[in-house]
């Protein structure tokens, strides 16, 4: 049997990954490092945050960045619980991660790489997906 993990996830108004952390628990510590390492990542602060309603992003947001908004209305994150469809596809295919360290590796690679591969396919015609899938197979 293995031990629970929390997956903690950012994802931009598009839908593209940008960061992820792996901890054990979801707490305010870990919310606070999961912001700090977002933070520094990106290099600027966003103009909104939306999370669901776990009070420990709030307690963190505060602390880190209070005067960045934060919502917490009831279908806002669905952006983000959509796009971690295809990290629990890619987890079952791999039955389970093996311990925390190898999730974290993997998960931050396959997020990346899934950015490269999705496309909004229906606003585009053929040629021009073409173009950009043979793109983000060559990179």
């Amino acid at each position: 049997m293995g031990v629970l993990h929390y997956l903690w996830r950012a994802v931009d108004q598009d839908g593209d990954e940008i960061d992820i952390l792996v901890h054990k628990r979801k707490n305010k510590t870990a919310a606070m490092r999961f912001f700090k390492r977002l933070l520094k990542g990106q290099g600027g602060t966003p103009l909104k945050i939306v999370t669901d309603k776990l009070a420990s992003y709030s307690a963190a947001k505060k602390e880190l960045i209070p005067s960045v908004e934060l919502s917490t209305v009831q279908y806002e994150n669905n952006g983000c619980e959509l796009s971690h469809q295809p990290t629990r596809q890619q987890e079952r295919q791999m039955r389970k991660f093996k311990s925390q360290g190898q999730a974290q590796r993997f998960l931050s690679c396959h997020g990346v790489v899934n950015n490269l591969f999705r496309f909004g396919r229906h606003l585009m015609q053929a040629k021009h997906y073409r173009a950009f899938r043979d793109h983000s197979f060559s990179e």
